[in-house]
């Protein structure tokens, strides 16, 4: 499973159970395996099983979103040697409250008498894994914060301008088959954001990449960019070459339907700021 999952990632170095492996792993995961819910967009069912994962993101070079890709991160990891607990997360549960538990899952790994945060499941999250302390964690030009709330619970803080501002995670392990019912909830309900939006996102260079329904957003430190993809065959290549994300494992139809859903996404949302301008 390790050479598979090694050569998903174009990963070719010598493997030890230290820091700078763990850093180098995390980063090339992130880079290569992009944050995407086309199987959602698709309405295919989403499935945890850990062959289910082997074979969407390394047979079939998909990505997937945060339960996806920290499940087969954890994967990874634990083939590599590293000890790796999977833990509960709750995005934006600082304003939102404790009902946002279990909408996110998180990894810690424990290394020499240390413990690092790793997580795949931002698109624009953190290139490699923080250690968990308290205070400020400086990646390039990016600084993020990790703050404890008490014994158990911890809070992430995104740099300025990230695509969520917090995310609360304990301490407790967690099987990711924990999250299917969540996973479930949030692939399926029509209020959803995962079903209402289509979302892809992955680092490039110094920003991260991301698309939302037609519009493309380049997020740098201290420059954005956005426009909005005019045809299809754009669309088609967005996906293929800057997002990574292979076309024929989407069917036949696929990108012609993810098209026109982001379509009518994009109508939709903009009906939504020409009726609340101030929104």
């Amino acid at each position: 499973m390790i050479d598979g999952l090694l050569h998903r990632i174009g990963y070719d170095r010598p493997i030890h159970a230290d820091p700078e492996t763990l850093r180098r792993l995390h980063r090339a995961w992130r880079t290569q395996v992009p944050y995407e819910n086309l199987d959602i967009q698709l309405g295919r069912p989403i499935n945890l099983e850990p062959g289910a994962l082997l074979d969407k993101l390394v047979r079939r070079r998909r990505g997937g979103y945060c339960y996806e890709l920290n499940g087969g991160l954890a994967l990874l990891l634990e083939s590599a040697g590293f000890e790796v607990t999977m833990v509960e997360g709750g995005v934006l549960r600082e304003t939102r409250g404790d009902a946002m538990w279990g909408n996110h899952n998180v990894l810690l790994v424990d290394l020499d008498g240390e413990r690092w945060v790793a997580d795949a499941g931002i698109g624009d999250g953190f290139l490699e894994p923080l250690r968990l302390r308290e205070g400020s964690h400086t990646q390039g030009a990016f600084t993020y914060r990790l703050e404890r709330l008490d014994p158990d619970t911890w809070r992430f803080h995104h740099h300025p301008g990230g695509t969520v501002a917090s995310y609360d995670f304990r301490l407790r392990p967690r099987e990711l088959a924990e999250f299917s019912g969540r996973s479930h909830e949030l692939s399926t309900s029509p209020d959803s954001a995962y079903v209402t939006t289509l979302i892809a996102a992955r680092p490039v260079a110094d920003a991260t990449l991301l698309l939302l329904s037609r519009t493309v957003r380049r997020l740098g430190a201290n420059s954005r960019q956005s426009w909005t993809v005019s045809s299809v065959e754009e669309f088609a290549d967005v996906l293929s070459e800057r997002l990574l994300i292979p076309l024929d494992d989407l069917g036949p139809d696929g990108v012609a339907r993810l098209w026109e859903k982001a379509g009518v996404q994009d109508d939709l949302w903009q009906a939504r700021v020409e009726n609340n301008p101030r929104k």
